[in-house]
């Protein structure tokens, strides 16, 4: 999370196929796995030293935003996420740009200068006069919207402290809109004061502190929001299995609305005689196994007490094999032994975060789904997280932190 208050500018030293190499010249307080706003994209560190940092780049990333034609020798804003007792100023993004506009005209007026930009039509029409806009990177206000075009006003202290004063027509600008403004216009507004108040705790966090959050929140028997940015291209609500409550399978069935499955290490499901299911399986190799209920119930297996006592079993060590009938309305997954160091999926995901926060190795995982069956990408999946006060990290953060 980011505020689009600039504190420093860097210079790019080299551009690789998949990382950017980036000299500093003030003292900015980096971590290594930590994530880092440039001409407000949300990269991730591979490196940190005194006075340089390397961030990862994807094809994806080049072909959405301005990094396509970044070069050796160009000048980049720097902002590190939103810290505890950071000042917000108002201004919230995410560093996930909605898109890119191009520069049609730059006026010197006696306020400042002007520079207007026509964006795509989907993005021009989230925007309002004296709302927020982010101009790579930079938070501005919005001073007049037209019909295909609309321009902000770059006073003196920006002109100082940001590379926006080196725009010319025809230049190309990340932009992305105001979070908050997006969240209240998608009628969230009640849970946005819920929302600001949390962080740094909700929404999407990195490096060694963020994963220590992650695994508080599970430990105390919360939900986390595990994005998968790579293989699935997806994000899964994870709890653990040992509390897991009817309150937080109803939250799945209602707001996650994917497929809800039970990973577990693979000796758990060996010693209850659950086997696999047959066939090759889906294309991410998920070890999917024979659906059970739990045999003590009285119902048909399907509420959500049901589901969330059979779940509770599955993770208890008194389990026997006869406690679950076969098959049933839950899903267990095997995790593969080595967990994230032999597969970074969200199985394995589920069954390290159980382990670290001290439980038992079986957990809880939903895909994402929005209210149209699409499923949700990171911007919308970090409001998500916000809306319900859930913290948020990549599984590539997880793979690199947990023990």
């Amino acid at each position: 999370m980011f505020t689009g208050r600039i504190e420093w500018t860097a210079t790019v030293a080299e551009v690789g196929d998949e990382a950017l190499r980036i000299k500093l010249d003030a003292a900015v307080p980096l971590s290594a796995g930590g994530a880092v706003c440039i001409d407000g994209v949300r990269l991730t560190m591979q490196s940190a030293v005194p006075g340089e940092l390397v961030a990862t780049i994807t094809e994806e990333t080049r072909r959405r935003t301005t990094l396509d034609r970044i070069a050796a020798g160009t000048s980049v804003h720097l902002e590190l996420p939103v810290a505890a007792g950071d000042r917000i100023d108002g201004h919230l993004v995410q560093g996930h740009i909605d898109g890119v506009g191009k520069v049609l005209r730059v006026d010197e007026e006696p306020a400042g200068r002007r520079v207007w930009i026509k964006p795509g039509d989907r993005f021009l029409a989230r925007l309002v006069a004296k709302s927020s806009v982010a101009l790579d990177g930079v938070s501005l206000t919005v001073a007049e919207v037209l019909k295909d075009r609309f321009s902000v006003v770059l006073v003196p202290n920006t002109l100082l402290k940001t590379n926006l004063g080196e725009l010319v027509s025809g230049d190309r600008v990340n932009l992305e809109s105001d979070l908050l403004a997006r969240m209240a216009r998608d009628g969230h507004g009640p849970q946005l004061l819920k929302a600001v108040a949390r962080l740094p705790w909700a929404g999407h966090l990195s490096g060694p502190i963020g994963v220590q959050k992650v695994v508080a929140q599970v430990a105390a028997g919360g939900g986390v929001v595990v994005w998968d940015p790579t293989v699935e291209g997806e994000g899964d609500v994870i709890f653990a299995g040992a509390a897991f409550r009817p309150e937080a399978m109803t939250f799945l069935l209602t707001q996650a609305c994917g497929h809800t499955t039970i990973p577990c290490a693979a000796e758990i499901l060996a010693r209850l005689e659950i086997p696999p299911m047959p066939g090759e399986g889906d294309r991410q190799g998920t070890a999917m196994h024979v659906s059970v209920d739990l045999a003590a119930a009285l119902g048909t297996g399907v509420s959500a007490a049901e589901r969330a006592a059979t779940i509770r079993r599955l993770a208890s060590p008194e389990a026997t094999a006869a406690d679950f009938l076969r098959p049933g309305h839950v899903f267990p997954l095997a995790a593969r032994r080595g967990l994230l160091a032999e597969r970074k999926g969200h199985t394995e995901a589920t069954v390290a975060l159980s382990l670290a926060a001290g439980l038992a190795p079986v957990g809880v995982c939903c895909e994402v789904m929005r209210p149209d069956g699409v499923m949700a990408d990171a911007a919308w999946l970090e409001q998500f997280a916000l809306r319900w006060e859930l913290p948020m990290i990549d599984i590539h953060e997880l793979a690199r932190w947990l023990p």
